[in-house]
């Protein structure tokens, strides 16, 4: 049986908040569940993360898997950065998990000025005196 930590969505319509749950691989996204071990609510800003630590570590070493969402995630709150200390045997005692994932600048799309009718105008005569 192949273990994951995935997402399982959760919510109203166009409200969802997610649940970190540990599952079969092969039940469907929001179907049964071994054991649910956090939850991810994007929607707010920052968005917010909550993860049972222990449970997490206990289902990595008996080999569960990480969705890519979750080791995205995970990544970005510091949790990955603490698993491979754990792994090392290193001391974990001063890395903290952060609670908000940090919010990523966007690069915005370039707006096209909308030109009023007078530029419009203006343009023309001109490329018609050339």
């Amino acid at each position: 049986m192949a273990v994951r930590i995935r997402l399982r969505r959760m919510g109203a319509k166009k409200r969802p908040f997610y649940r970190f749950v540990v599952t079969d691989s092969r039940m469907p996204r929001d179907g049964r569940f071994i054991e649910f071990v956090g939850y991810y609510h994007p929607l707010n800003k920052p968005a917010i993360v909550e993860v049972k630590e222990e449970k997490i570590w206990e289902w990595l070493k008996k080999g569960a898997q990480l969705s890519d969402t979750v080791e995205s995630i995970f990544r970005n709150i510091g949790l990955l950065k603490k698993w491979t200390a754990i792994k090392k045997g290193e001391d974990v005692s001063g890395l903290i998990i952060a609670k908000q994932l940090k919010e990523r600048k966007r690069s915005k799309k370039r707006r096209v000025k909308e030109k009023t009718v007078t530029e419009v105008k203006a343009e023309t005569k001109t490329e018609a005196k050339t």
